[in-house]
């Protein structure tokens, strides 16, 4: 039975991390995740492997050999940045780490420091030996710059140091408290992910000035009415093999047939918004491929017609569609004069990835679970956000996300706080998740 030599450790190191400010606003000279690196280093007791492809942008690696060479290993990975905050929406300081009523706030408490810090308290116990050497290798990757797609982390790692970071088995992100539905309570495990696909809409025109606009070709216009189109135009719908696994095993009543009927499930996602707004959205975005205008740039002056805007789309695909499935919906909502009146660039396009939930892995989940939270189920969850762990898959890494939480936060409020105000996990579920991953990892090596 797993057993943690320091209750408190976990607590203390996710509070430093949030203090570290590891700030990722997509452009190569933030992050800074080096001040993270740091923090683990000196939590952890000696200097790992670092991978620093851009000043300040540092991943750190740690390894602990299994006691079978031929064993399959297991990585557990967790990134270090955070996404900017609108400090003024936060009823306390984003980056201060505060604890209070028994929770811990800040930016990067969910997202993901809370999993992040309670790897490295599992990972610290193997690598002092306080617990039992696993049958293969253990590896523990701090990972930089998930939020930026992971150009100078994951990524990069993946497309430059396979042979440090490759693993079997991976645990990542993300983790969410129970979902109850007619099989009693449920844990949500990631599984799958929608793909990232990305767009970039492009106007061009003539400068002029403001007080004379007939007649001119004024590049926001374009974009603006393509944003408009998009953002208000019905989302294509597709019920996905992943999406039918999911609410089969959540089973939430009545409603269950609803959100498995493609002619249906908008309305059954109205009924869910009734009462919980969070479980509505997360319901919509795993059912249907969407489209979120997010950023528009255009002109330098209020008297200036400017020549040049652009739109930043936040698209994602669910299993089963690709890039053509998008550009399909982007004609179809523009009309061909728009569509030809605008330069539509490809920021991404990477396919949506999955992990069977099956295995040695998958058992250990669900023992520990059950063990920690009798009675409890697993539920494989597609997520519609992207992780890092979709850059493993495509190697035939199998990878889930998980983690274990306390009843104060429900579902839908938890997943609201994702790049949300006011983060915060409780101190109890810190300490569930610490003892979930760590009877996690000596139920997998037992498995094999």
């Amino acid at each position: 039975m797993w057993i943690e030599s320091d209750s408190g450790a976990v607590t203390e190191l996710l509070v430093a991390l949030i203090q570290d400010a590891c700030v990722n606003d997509g452009t190569a000279d933030s992050g800074h995740e080096e001040r993270a690196v740091s923090t683990l280093e000196a939590y952890l007791g000696e200097p790992g492997e670092a991978f620093e492809p851009h000043p300040g942008r540092r991943s750190l690696l740690y390894r602990v050999p299994g006691t079978d060479p031929t064993a399959p290993s297991i990585m557990l990975m967790g990134h270090t940045d955070v996404v900017p905050v609108s400090a003024d929406g936060w009823s306390v300081d984003p980056f201060g780490g505060q604890r209070s009523e028994g929770f811990v706030w800040g930016r990067g408490a969910v997202d993901m420091l809370n999993l992040t810090s309670a790897m490295a308290v599992v990972f610290k116990e193997h690598l002092k030996g306080a617990a039992p050497r696993l049958r293969g290798d253990l590896l523990y990757l701090a990972v930089a710059d998930e939020e930026a797609a992971g150009t100078l982390g994951a990524r990069w790692l993946i497309e430059n140091e396979w042979d440090s970071v490759k693993c079997d088995y991976l645990l990542t992100e993300i983790g969410t408290p129970m979902l109850s539905g007619q099989n009693g309570a449920g844990l949500p495990v990631t599984v799958a992910e929608k793909g990232p696909q990305w767009r970039r809409v492009i106007g061009q025109g003539e400068p002029g000035h403001g007080s004379q606009p007939y007649a001119t070709a004024n590049a926001l216009l374009p974009v603006a009415e393509a944003v408009a189109r998009l953002a208000s135009s019905p989302a294509p719908v597709l019920i996905s093999d992943e999406w039918r696994r999911f609410v089969d095993a959540w089973d939430p009543g009545d409603i269950a047939d609803d959100l498995l009927d493609p002619d249906q499930v908008d309305a059954a996602i109205d009924r869910l918004a009734v009462d919980d707004l969070g479980l509505a959205r997360w319901a919509h975005a795993c059912t249907h491929l969407t489209v979120s205008p997010n950023v528009l740039r255009g002109g330098v002056k209020a008297n200036v017609i400017p020549d040049g805007a652009e739109a930043e789309i936040d698209v994602r695909s669910l299993p089963g569609q690709d890039v053509a499935d998008v550009d399909d919906h982007f004609r179809k909502v523009l009309g061909p004069g728009l569509h030809d009146e605008v330069d539509i660039i490809t920021m991404q396009a990477a396919p949506a990835s999955g992990s069977p939930p099956s295995g040695p892995l998958w058992d250990a989940i669900g023992v520990a679970t059950d063990a920690l939270r009798p009675g409890t189920h697993l539920i494989p969850s597609l997520i519609p956000v992207g992780t890092d762990a979709r850059f493993f898959r495509r190697k035939g890494t199998i990878a889930y996300g998980v983690g274990l939480f306390d009843d104060q936060v429900e579902f839908g409020e938890f997943l609201r706080m994702f790049h949300g105000h006011d983060e915060r996990v409780s101190e109890d579920s810190l300490a569930l998740t610490v003892a979930l991953l760590g009877m996690t990892l000596e139920g997998f090596s037992d498995r094999l």
